[in-house]
């Protein structure tokens, strides 16, 4: 079971980072695109972000004994296929986790729009993991008492 004080902290440093994302994203693409230190705050945290879903997916796949997986996004394939997440939403934490290594290696350079797209409607799915993990762990200490 995924240390509960391990847990708080990681959850919290997600909500921080996808917070400092929402109080810079411009309103327009228009305007993202030319406001380099938004484009700067909004990628670092969604790196943060990302990266802690994928430490945190990794932490409960390893507490479980559930194997490790190759690749970040396989971490949550594996917890859709253990029933900690619905299927479609791992599928998009997957393509988060391949925005994460596109930041983190620069593959080429960073797309604009997919950056201002994810922050602008799917940096709630990270926050929303948050939750879907939160409610697994209760579950499962509801189970062992």
């Amino acid at each position: 079971m995924v240390d509960s004080a391990l847990l708080a902290a990681k959850i919290a440093m997600i909500r921080d980072a996808v917070a400092r994302i929402s109080a810079v994203l411009p309103g327009t693409f228009d305007e993202f695109q030319h406001d380099r230190t938004s484009r700067e705050v909004i990628a670092l945290n969604l790196f943060v972000a990302i990266q802690e879903c994928v430490a945190l997916a990794s932490h409960l796949l390893a507490d479980a004994g559930w194997g490790t997986p190759k690749t970040y996004g396989e971490s949550f394939t594996a917890l859709a296929e253990h029933g900690v997440l619905d299927a479609q939403f791992a599928a998009r934490l997957r393509a988060a986790a391949g925005l994460r290594n596109l930041l983190a290696h620069q593959y080429g350079a960073v797309d604009f729009q997919r950056l201002f797209e994810f922050a602008s409607s799917r940096a709630t799915d990270l926050t929303a993991f948050c939750a879907a993990v939160a409610t697994w762990s209760q579950a499962q200490r509801a189970d062992s008492t």
